[in-house]
């Protein structure tokens, strides 16, 4: 086991997050062309529309991924600088990366509303669980 275990996972999901990258530029650049959207400096969300949605799915995930994952990325830091690499706190930050990873093929390839929310949830729990762990380890 590596001597700061929570490097890896954490390295994981930003690697992760730059696969959802390439999955938005495969899909947004063939598109700008194919349904003509305008490119200028004066295009607005409006002309973004003409793009289906279900084509938009992995760009709306790019996003999400700089949302709650950069609390985990923080919190995967301070628990490395806490010394908290213990199994089960090192199996939660994998838990977490495993969830958000599910979380973007279903926003992305189906984009079911409940599922994608119950996962959503769950690694909202995950992380929660992750900063309680390092507030009990900090204080």
């Amino acid at each position: 086991m590596s001597p700061v275990p929570l490097v890896a996972p954490a390295l994981s999901l930003a690697g992760w997050t730059l696969i959802m990258e390439i999955w938005m530029y495969a899909y947004r650049i063939p598109d700008l062309e194919k349904y003509k959207v305008d490119t200028s400096p004066n295009m607005t969300a409006e002309s973004m529309k003409k793009i289906p949605r279900h084509r938009q799915w992995p760009a709306d995930n790019y996003n999400h991924l700089h949302e709650q994952p950069t609390v985990f990325y923080a919190t995967a830091m301070c628990l490395t600088l806490l010394e908290a690499h213990d199994k089960t706190t090192v199996g939660l930050a994998w838990a977490y990366v495993a969830a958000r990873v599910l979380h973007s093929l279903i926003q992305a390839r189906t984009n079911v509303i409940m599922q994608r929310f119950s996962v959503f949830a769950i690694s909202g729990v995950i992380l929660g669980s992750l900063v309680v762990r390092g507030l009990l380890r900090a204080f």
